[in-house]
Order: C-alpha cells, then sequence, then structure tokens
C-alpha cells in the first residue's frame, strides 16, 4: 500500500530518485514508526509523514516525523550526535557522497495552543528544537539555546502565572487565518526577517484566531530538545510547560500579531 510521504527536494537529490521513489511506493518505509521530532508513534498508511534525512560527516540516517511536526528536509549534524541520534532514531542508514553534504541550520518544532494565565486564555506558539542548538561558530556539543533566546530578550520563567512582556521588533505572521513566520528585527535594518518560516503555512484554530484577534499579540515559549514533546491536547501541552518552566527549561516573551 502506498505511504503518504514527503519527501522533498533536497532529501530526494541526497539520496537519489531510484530511494525516493521506493519509499513513496512504499517498498522502503515503515508503516509504523516514531517520530524523530516527538518521538511519540506514526503511521505512515494513515497520516502524512516527513522523510527527514540526517547527515554526519561519514554517515547519514533517514528518519521519519509527523509531517505536522517536521517538513521533509536534510539536517546536518556532527558525527558524534549522528551516531547517539542513531540509537534513539528508528532508520536506516544510507551511504552518501560526502562532497554532496552541505551545512543546515538547526530544525525547530513549533506546536500553537491556548494558554490559560489570571483566568484568561491567550493564544501562544511553543518551539522546542529537534536537536541541541549551539553558538553559531562553536563546535560544542552543549545546548545554548536558550541563553541565545535570552540574549535577544526573552524571559526566562520558573512558573507561568502572568503575560511576559512584549518583545519589540518580533512578530508573529498569520495570514488568512494560517500561520506563516516568526519575525525578528534585522540585523541590518530595514524589513524584520524570518526567525521561522513554516514549510507550508500552518492551519490553527478558530479560538486560537480569535484570541489572536482579541489580544493582537502572541506569547511565545520555548524549551529545548526533549523538554515539551508533541502533546495532542492543550491540557497536556500546558502540564509539560509548567515542568519545564519549574525546571528552569522554559523562556517566553509576547509577540504583536502581524497580519490577521
Amino acid at each position: 500500500m502506498p505511504r503518504m510521504l514527503d519527501v522533498s527536494d533536497e532529501v530526494r537529490a541526497e539520496i537519489g530518485d531510484e530511494e525516493a521513489d521506493r519509499l513513496l511506493a512504499g517498498e522502503n518505509a515503515p508503516g509504523s514508526y516514531d517520530c524523530t521530532s516527538c518521538r511519540t508513534p506514526g503511521d505512515s498508511e494513515q497520516e502524512r509523514t516527513s522523510t527527514v534525512l540526517f547527515i554526519g560527516d561519514e554517515t547519514a540516517v533517514l528518519a521519519f516525523a509527523h509531517a505536522t511536526c517536521l517538513p521533509s528536509q536534510v539536517v546536518q549534524v556532527t558525527e558524534e550526535q549522528l551516531q547517539g541520534a542513531v540509537r534513539s532514531i528508528s532508520g536506516d542508514t544510507v551511504d552518501l557522497d560526502p562532497d554532496k553534504v552541505v551545512p543546515e541550520q538547526a530544525v525547530l518544532g513549533v506546536t500553537s495552543g491556548l494558554v490559560l494565565i489570571a483566568g484568561e486564555l491567550h493564544p501562544a506558539l511553543v518551539v522546542e528544537p529537534t536537536g541541541p542548538i549551539v553558538r553559531p561558530g562553536t563546535t560544542g556539543i552543549g545546548d545554548d539555546f536558550l541563553p541565545l533566546l535570552i540574549e535577544q530578550g526573552f524571559m526566562p520563567l520558573t512558573e507561568i502565572t502572568e503575560v511576559p512582556p512584549v518583545l519589540h521588533g518580533w512578530s508573529v505572521l498569520l495570514a488568512v487565518g494560517q500561520l506563516h513566520a516568526v519575525l525578528q528585527p534585522n540585523a541590518n535594518g530595514g524589513q524584520p526577517v524570518a526567525w521561522w518560516q513554516a514549510h507550508q503555512p500552518l492551519q490553527v484554530t478558530e479560538s486560537w484566531r480569535a484570541a489572536a484577534n482579541k489580544h493582537q499579540q502572541v506569547l511565545m515559549f520555548a524549551a529545548p530538545v526533549g523538554s515539551i514533546g508533541r502533546q495532542p491536547r492543550e491540557d497536556l501541552l500546558r502540564d509539560a510547560l509548567d515542568k519545564a518552566a519549574a525546571n528552569g527549561k522554559l523562556v517566553a516573551a509576547a509577540m504583536p500579531l502581524a497580519g490577521t
């Protein structure tokens, strides 16, 4: 049975047309898998599934993710990170021409939901990378995601009891009822640039959009990899946010709404 697989052009370019066509025909793709982003089960026969190719210095691993978690893409990692990922990703090791390996940005997973603060519902985006984020220009294996955001003006939280302060210059782009991007100030001046941009515009619920239009701003919460996960319900998402805050692994900011 054909799988509901997405194979991006960049993944196809790395694995070759023959391998990509076999995946799309269902010959090599798993039916069930553990999503490489949220670590919860997925089924490529029942839901759209992205192929994600992790490339190290010498090897590469083809993994699978819910299309709602990640778009199909190539992700550049260190060989050490890849060997660690092999132990946790259910994927196939593939041979690649090392000359084709190109650097890629880290991948950010974004989830939308309503968060109750002081008796009122606020539209929120929860951002969690798929792996550790290191400071640009460094080769360490630590995680600088939260320190980098704090330097940008995000507020560390230990509990979620009040709306975080507005982060001036940042905004959330909503167009025709769909989420397109999170914008940040341009270091060179001029128009803002995308800090995160949806591979395809993300649908948001009517209640989320209504709350965004009411407040004219969106709250953004960010946590390091492994802190939140892909939660199927908003109450579970809130529980995960509260736990991350209590563990000192949550930052937040309010951002004006751009668009409608």
